[in-house]
């Protein structure tokens, strides 16, 4: 058992925060930045559009997050009053919401870009998404938030600042295994490089990610109270067309690789 009490802020002065979950936030796209640096110049893509990229990226990840939470757990709490949709500091981003988003904002980077599609795109941005979840649900971890259920396991948490009971740290569950899922996709894409089939990498993505999501959520507190009245939480239900979107995209890169044969 382990007791958890860190002052998610970092530092403080004035009007001016800087809290754990921002910094590892920030530390993602950071990553990811060179990870792209890296695989543009593998791929001789050009340099230049990454700073356009990343743009669109932060937007996507941003936007889609916080419509996300305020759509698929709290519509009533934000369509009361609007103008709390804006306040983004006051916390409330959603994982599925960012994913939704991401594609929204690539599919219309790539618009201009023939020499980038968007599959062949969406197929090395998860590798980074991968590792920005990691860090982001330690960020969670840092905000003692998105909890786990009570539980007696040696390794439980107890998070201080929410109460005084030993809990699944489901973040950290979280964050080590889409570490592991970035480990993956990294090699898969460095054993395959340019020949990597379309979709491939995508499908793999999000079977693994929102498979996994769709199991952790037995682990969890419900986030918003209307959850308790479902026979799965939003988390689950909004994981089941994500995996099966992934488990597509695995089947039709099978098909195009073996192409069924006709017959004499």
């Amino acid at each position: 058992m382990f007791h958890w009490n860190i002052n998610p802020e970092i530092f403080s002065y004035g009007f001016i925060h800087i809290r754990y979950y921002s910094l590892l936030f920030m530390l993602a796209f950071i990553f990811g930045i060179y990870l792209f640096n890296w695989i543009y110049k593998r791929e001789n893509k050009p340099i230049k559009d990454l700073d356009t990229l990343l743009v669109y990226m932060l937007l996507g990840t941003i936007i889609g997050a916080r419509l996300g939470h305020v759509i698929f757990y709290d519509p009533v709490y934000y369509f009361s009053e609007p103008v709390r949709i804006l306040k983004v500091w006051e916390g409330g981003l959603a994982s599925h919401g960012a994913a939704v988003g991401i594609l929204v904002a690539l599919y219309f980077y790539t618009r201009k870009r023939p020499d980038q599609p968007f599959l062949w795109l969406v197929d090395r941005i998860v590798i980074g998404v991968a590792l920005g979840g990691s860090l982001i649900r330690l960020g969670n971890f840092f905000n003692s938030e998105i909890i786990g259920r009570p539980t007696h396991l040696p390794w439980s948490v107890i998070f201080e600042r929410v109460d005084s009971i030993p809990r699944h740290p489901t973040q950290i569950y979280e964050s080590l295994a889409y570490l592991l899922i970035f480990a993956f996709l990294f090699f898969r894409y460095k054993r395959l490089g340019a020949k990597t089939p379309r979709g491939y990498l995508f499908g793999w993505f999000l079977i693994l990610v929102f498979g996994f999501r769709f199991f952790v959520e037995f682990l969890k507190e419900n986030q918003s109270a209307f959850e308790s009245q479902l026979p799965l939480n939003m988390g689950q239900i909004l994981s089941i067309p994500l995996v099966l979107l992934g488990i597509y995209f695995l089947i039709k890169k099978q098909a195009v690789k073996e192409p069924k044969k006709k017959g004499t």
